[in-house]
Formats: C-alpha cells, structure tokens, sequence
C-alpha cells in the first residue's frame, strides 16, 4: 500500500512539474527591417536576410514575436515559412496593407487568441490612420489578449515602435499606450489592471529616458532587469556600420522573467536585421 501511495504522489508531482513548465513562454521583439527596394542595404537586404529569420523563428518558436517595420511582402513569406503560426496587425498608413506593421505572430499550439486583436495609431485620433504630434512616421500599437492553450492563464500583448524623430511623439505615445494597459474596457484595448501585460518594441530611446516614466506608474518593470540571467548588449546594431545602442524592450506586469536574451547568435548571415531580436521567458 506505501508504494502505490508513493507511485500516486510521484505521479501528482510529475503532473504538477510539466504542467509549470508549460506554463513557461517565450516572447520575442524584433525590428526585422523593411524590405528597401531602392537595394540601399546591399548585401544586408531582405532577400539575403529572410530565411534567417525564419531560421531564428523556428529556432526558438516563441509562443508570440511582435515584429516592427514589416512590409507586406516580407509577412506574406512568413506566412509561407512558418507553419502553426497565425499573424495580426495592419498596416499603419492605411489600416490594411500599406505601410510598415507593427505584426504579431503567435504558435496555435502554445496560444490562442482570446479576443480579436487592434491596432491603434499613436496620435490624437487612434482609430484612424494618422500621423501623431510632432512624429515624422505614422506609428501604431498591436494589442492582443492571448489564452495559454488548455489553461485559464491569459495575458496582453502590446506590440510597438515609437518614432525615430519626434520627442513629444515618444512621451505622448508612451502614454497612450500607458492608458490603454490601464483601461479595463476589454472591448475596446484588452487590457486591465488585474491583466499580466507584455508591452514590447523598438522604442527609439534608451532606458534611462524619462518617457517610461508612464509605463512605471501603471506597475510596469523593465523586464531586462528582472532576472538574473539577463543581456544587456546593444539591440540596434546598424549592420555593424555605426556604433550600436540599447533601444529595445520589454516592460511586463503581473509575470515572472526568468531569461531575458538578447538574439545576436549566427543564423547563417552576419546579420537579420539592423536589429537584433530581444527574447523573454515568462511564467505567468
């Protein structure tokens, strides 16, 4: 009788154990570069770059990767390229096809998404294509609330790039994004305050910038900070033509970071992107 006890607590504990683990994701941000068609990248454009991306996704299957300045023509060979992923977003200039996406992809098998996704512009009137204060491009925002397949754990991803020359586009933009995490209207921006959220992206500043400021006061951390096993190597690396810089992140709430990488590994070509991918392990 002790060893059938002994076998049904070994059994519960196994369960316990792989049900954790499955519990654990990973997410990754990634500025893959538009697809310049005046050939201005050279030898790092995106014919001679795409399938080491798809390389590095199937290499790492994140659960979701929120992708910054992707033409449709790079999203349509991903879509070709990476079966058991589903895409969404739109195109920022005009909600459909044009203009860089602020994509989520996201593994059917790991996830599946709870309510439909949006896609807001960071500007004065978010539900329109439209150019935002003192921003030198359309920028948008991606949100989805996503459900761990064959559980109740849900979360909200927030998928963004933030303007390359507008300073007050940046503090504006983080603030929206700020208020949008705060509402707990799941109808209208999927997030509320009891809601573990991932906000990620190319946000064209370092940390130490004061417009994170509004991601702070809703509870956010900086996620690269959170663990022990952590990168804190440059993101943006300009192909190697320039001196690089940490602008990419990730703030989270309401989760556990356990790894915090920054993706600068060969994939077959010196590099994917002038940026690198920044990838989070997360435990809800």
């Amino acid at each position: 009788m002790g060893n059938i006890k002994k076998i049904f607590l070994f059994v519960v504990f196994l369960a316990f154990a792989l049900g954790m683990t499955a519990q654990e994701l990973k997410i990754v941000s990634f500025n893959i570069r538009y697809n310049s068609w005046n050939n201005i990248d050279g030898e790092n454009g995106w014919p001679y770059r795409k399938a080491a991306v798809v390389r590095m996704i199937n290499e790492e299957r994140p659960a979701a990767i929120g992708l910054q300045e992707a033409l449709i023509d790079q999203l349509r060979y991903l879509d070709s390229n990476l079966p058991g992923y589903k895409r969404i977003g739109v195109g920022r200039d005009d909600g459909k096809e044009a203009g860089e996406f602020m994509a989520i992809y996201y593994d059917t098998a790991q996830l599946e998404l709870d309510i439909d996704a949006h896609t807001f512009w960071l500007s004065e009137t978010p539900l329109v294509p439209s150019l935002g204060w003192d921003a030198a491009c359309r920028r948008t925002v991606t949100t989805a609330f996503f459900r761990v397949r064959g559980s109740n754990r849900v979360f909200c991803y927030l998928n963004t790039h933030l303007d390359h020359m507008g300073k007050e586009a940046r503090r504006l933009g983080t603030r929206m994004i700020a208020a949008l995490i705060k509402s707990d209207k799941r109808d209208w921006v999927l997030c509320g305050p009891n809601i573990p959220v991932i906000v990620g992206g190319d946000m064209n500043s370092t940390i130490e910038d004061t417009i994170f400021n509004a991601f702070y006061n809703e509870g956010l951390k900086v996620a690269r900070d959170m663990p022990q096993n952590t990168s804190h190597a440059d993101t943006y690396n300009a192909f190697g033509k320039s001196k690089g810089a940490m602008i990419d992140h990730f703030f989270v709430r309401r989760m556990k970071v356990k790894q915090f990488r920054t993706l600068d590994g060969d994939y077959g070509v010196p590099y994917i992107s002038d940026h690198y991918p920044i990838e989070l392990v997360i435990k809800l």
